[in-house]
């Protein structure tokens, strides 16, 4: 196996009120359940980006990964993810928001080899990305320093090429607000 997954599920929900997203119901499942339904068939090396109490995601039988780099946004996350999966001896991580349910059944392969984001309609979503796990210095180095630790500055230094997804809705919508949970839930699934 040469690739892992990270689910980004450290997020604060504040726009939905405080909730954590891996729990709002949607389709009669919660967020991550919905998601790892479309994740675990294009890799079962699986973990969980969370921090507070990891016992909230036993039933999912994942390695929870709290933040490198506590404070720092996503990156800490995916700091932590590619840290792991060097552990696990992957070469590359794919990073995807908790919130990003309706993700392509060969999003991986789509997104193969590393380094890569996806794009959807001239929009880069910059967490659904393919990074390579040999970019961990680059990005610890990045982290330490200070600044505004945006992920698209962390895409351009490891030069992430942009892969672009087609189809009639963003398989990449995702769930920040209750309009979004409220548009996410019309999104006609199979």
């Amino acid at each position: 196996m040469t690739t892992a997954a990270l689910i980004l599920a450290g997020g604060l929900g504040t726009r939905l009120g405080g909730t954590d997203k891996a729990f709002i119901p949607l389709h009669g499942s919660p967020l991550i359940t919905y998601l790892l339904g479309r994740l675990t068939p294009q890799t079962a090396c699986i973990a969980i980006s969370a921090n507070g109490d990891p016992a909230r995601f036993a039933a999912f039988h994942l390695p929870v990964l709290p933040d490198r780099h506590p404070g720092k946004g996503p990156l800490a996350g995916v700091a932590a993810g590619l840290a792991w999966a060097a552990r696990m001896g992957v070469t590359a991580l794919l990073s995807i928001p908790v919130d990003t349910p309706f993700i392509p059944e060969n999003l991986l392969a789509a997104l193969s080899p590393a380094p890569s984001v996806a794009v959807y309609d001239g929009r880069q979503h910059h967490l659904v990305a393919l990074w390579q796990v040999s970019f961990l210095p680059a990005l610890e180095d990045f982290l330490a320093q200070p600044g505004a630790y945006k992920v698209r500055d962390a895409l351009a230094l490891c030069a992430a090429r942009p892969v672009i997804f087609t189809g009639p809705t963003d398989p990449f919508l995702n769930i920040n607000t209750p309009e979004d949970l409220a548009a996410a839930a019309q999104v006609k699934t199979t």
